[in-house]
């Protein structure tokens, strides 16, 4: 572990609810990054880099207050670079995928970057989204709470979406140990928009997940072709290996040969959320530690890391494991912009987007 790390985390340790930002490398694009650290009050903390909101460390405590660092991260910048972009960052413009890169709006035909080959897709909003940009960042202290705010002004014509957008992202900590995400944007020009955060998890800190609980509220979920491109109109969960209304184990049923399901392969779909408003969607649990869901979002993409490699190191070289740790993001259903069936996420000028997510951490 580089010795920067060390020494903020140090800080963090001794009470320090904000501490001062160091060095954190730089990015291929030539941008300085920096790192943060967030302690709340009632136990849990953050290490968070401004390339892309990334979170580095987040510290749960179990019941008698030992901490686990239950998510990915790297040692500096460096580590996303050679790995996967997306471990923990702000997702953005378009979460998810496009299919064939491509869509239509107001009668103008919107060509994107195709950045997920295999599948033929605009992934998480091309060769360069929004987890791959430094942003404005400023920490603050409010009440019992802690935070920060990420900021940034994204141009028309970047990854080929129309519109100029500015966007702000706040994370909140409370005493409650809940991470708080607000989601808020404004443009000038129609543009597609849905953000999201692609925090990873195991509540064990180690090993798979294969053996942890999850529960995901949805009666219903999105068939895709071989391309993970929605087909159809939603399906049943019922007798699928897709129906996670009461705890399963993620590995009891990953390698069941519906075909939908190995497109993946395994886990890598979106369940269109039962209710509306502000609500639980799910939950992780460890042996020791859980996570809920809860959001105002129609639809939860479950992806179970099967594209994570063995020889993969994170943080003090640790390996990551394949399927050893998994992401639940919030977010509209993938390739919106092409299924006028779906629910728009067209923002356009004069509105405000918003949404809220919260990951609720506990001791069991």
């Amino acid at each position: 572990m580089k010795k920067i790390a060390l020494v903020t985390f140090a800080l963090a340790m001794a009470g320090c609810c904000c501490v001062p930002s160091s060095d954190f490398g730089t990015t291929k694009y030539g941008e300085k990054a920096r790192l943060f650290t967030l302690r709340g009050k009632g136990g849990l903390v953050m290490q968070v880099t401004d390339a892309g909101g990334k979170v580095v460390r987040l510290l749960v405590p179990d019941a008698a207050g030992e901490l686990k660092d239950v998510t990915i991260g790297f040692d500096d910048i460096s580590g996303w670079e050679k790995t996967d972009p997306y471990f923990g960052a702000i997702i953005g413009r378009v979460g998810n995928r496009i299919a064939n890169g491509r869509f239509s709006l107001d009668g103008v035909d919107y060509v994107l970057d195709q950045n997920d080959a295999d599948h033929h897709a605009n992934l998480h909003g091309g060769k360069r989204g929004w987890d791959a940009y430094v942003w404005d960042y400023e920490q603050f202290e409010d009440g019992d709470n802690v935070g920060a705010v990420f900021t940034k002004t994204f141009p028309d014509g970047e990854g080929g979406f129309p519109g100029k957008v500015d966007a702000k992202v706040v994370y909140t900590i409370t005493p409650e140990n809940v991470w708080r995400i607000e989601y808020s944007a404004t443009t000038d020009k129609t543009t597609p928009l849905n953000m999201t955060q692609h925090v990873y998890f195991n509540m064990n800190g180690e090993g798979t997940i294969l053996d942890q609980e999850l529960m995901i509220d949805a009666d219903k979920y999105l068939v895709v072709d071989s391309d993970l491109a929605p087909v159809g109109e939603p399906a049943s969960v019922e007798g699928t290996p897709f129906d996670f209304r009461t705890f399963h184990k993620v590995g009891e049923r990953i390698n069941d040969p519906d075909p939908v399901l190995q497109y993946g392969p395994g886990y890598d779909h979106n369940w269109c959320l039962n209710g509306e408003g502000f609500r639980k969607v799910a939950e992780f649990r460890g042996d020791k530690r859980a996570v809920e869901v809860w959001t105002d979002q129609p639809g939860l993409q479950f992806y179970a890391g099967n594209f994570i490699k063995d020889e993969w190191k994170m943080k003090g070289g640790r390996p990551m494991h394949y399927r050893g740790w998994l992401a639940l993001e919030t977010q509209h259903y993938p390739n919106t912009p092409n299924r006028p069936d779906f629910a728009t996420i067209n923002l356009k000028p004069g509105e405000t987007y918003s949404t809220v997510t919260e990951y609720r951490f506990k001791a069991r």
